[in-house]
């Protein structure tokens, strides 16, 4: 197969000038806009650990949430693939990031732990499987330097 490349742009604009810019750690916001072309702004800051807004998206989060999303779509693919029909999914995912005494960090860790829910009649051992093959696959997985855990949970409906 050929060698494709993707190309992804978004924007990040910082919203969090409160007046007199970055003059001190506590005098701005770390509010901020992620976009890309027509698609809705998400609401960005950071952790409230880093003096964040705890209602808005931290890049830790998307990060866990990017992994999630990734394995989530990759596992609906090789189940429709494999004549399995998945009628609901949800994941419960988290993430451990650990802070140095420098202030810097990295993440350590993520566990993935969806719970499938398959039509009756449906192959749960074949199912429960496919985690494997779509934690391979997944783009955003493969692109981390931590590992990224699964325990999933399928059961047949009905």
């Amino acid at each position: 197969m050929a060698h494709r490349e993707h190309r992804y742009a978004v924007r990040v604009e910082w919203t969090g000038n409160l007046g007199t810019g970055t003059s001190g750690y506590r005098a701005y916001s770390r509010d901020h806009s992620i976009g890309a072309g027509a698609k809705p702004a998400i609401p960005g800051s950071s952790d409230p650990a880093f003096r964040g807004d705890p209602a808005r998206w931290n890049p830790e989060d998307l990060l866990v949430a990017s992994l999630s999303a990734c394995h989530q779509l990759w596992y609906l693919h090789l189940c429709a693939s494999a004549g399995i029909a998945v009628t609901a999914y949800a994941d419960e995912a988290e993430g451990v990031m650990e802070e140095g005494a420098d202030g810097g960090g990295q993440f350590s860790s993520v566990v993935l732990r969806p719970r499938v829910t398959l039509a009756p009649g449906s192959d749960a051992a074949t199912a429960l499987a496919l985690h494997h093959d779509a934690a391979e696959k997944c783009f955003i997985a493969r692109s981390v330097n931590f590992p990224v855990r699964h325990e999933p949970a399928v059961e047949v409906a009905g």
